[in-house]
């Protein structure tokens, strides 16, 4: 199976023995999504761990007001450990997955996880290494919604974007930044006017263009 080549070639899968190799080729199960689709929602933590073969999925939370908090992103090639978050006591939250694109995953049932980690401890060290490297990323986001402005928050955002496609042109409604950056779509759109009018920013329906880069990182910092 090709899929199981790609698992190991991360490193987790170096510290596993043929026997569980074999146990998770038999389990693992080969999801498609659609863009909108919730993978876990509401308090359904046990859903296994993620791979993302191609596309991209949003972790985040929800306060009890609704408000929405992106915590990460998981694109192609990623792991995600949190969506199995039954196995670890320690985490009392709900974390909710959010479909980006049309995505495939790669889905490691919890209970063979779980198998797994209580009989190696080096898949179990590796998971909470991965966990704790999420929850760094986390902490990250946290401080720039408690100590940053709106405008460092969206300039770091849209420098980000930006690095990761390789293009100056971000096709993205100001909703959905919202939702990344912690903030609402109003204070938003407001920024990226101001942005616009500073000729830092080009933006038409559905993308935005980012025209100085030099200035959006003066901003970042």
């Amino acid at each position: 199976m090709k899929d199981i080549n790609r698992l190991k070639k991360l490193p987790l899968w170096e510290m596993t023995t043929d026997e569980e190799l074999s146990l998770i080729e038999k389990n693992i199960q080969i999801l498609n999504y659609k863009k909108g689709d919730f993978i876990l929602d509401k308090s359904e933590g046990c859903f296994g761990i993620i791979l993302v073969k191609k596309g991209s999925l949003r972790v985040h939370i929800l306060s009890e007001d609704g408000r929405d908090i992106t915590l990460y992103r998981i694109k192609s090639g990623d792991i995600c450990m949190l969506s199995s978050s039954c196995l670890l006591d320690a985490i009392t939250f709900d974390i909710h997955l959010e479909v980006e694109e049309n995505t495939e995953i790669l889905n490691i049932p919890s209970n063979i996880f779980k198998r797994i980690t209580e009989e190696n401890i080096y898949v179990k060290a590796y998971m909470y290494e991965e966990i704790a490297a999420r929850f760094s990323d986390v902490m990250w986001i946290m401080q720039q919604i408690l100590f940053m402005g709106v405008d460092k928050r969206l300039a770091i955002f849209l420098i980000e974007e930006s690095s990761s496609l390789n293009s100056d042109k971000i096709k993205i409604t100001h909703e959905q930044i919202a939702k990344y950056i912690g903030s609402a779509r109003e204070v938003v759109s407001r920024m990226l006017k101001y942005f616009e009018q500073e000729e830092i920013v080009s933006l038409s329906r559905g993308s935005i263009e980012i025209l100085n880069k030099d200035e959006l990182i003066k901003i970042s910092k």
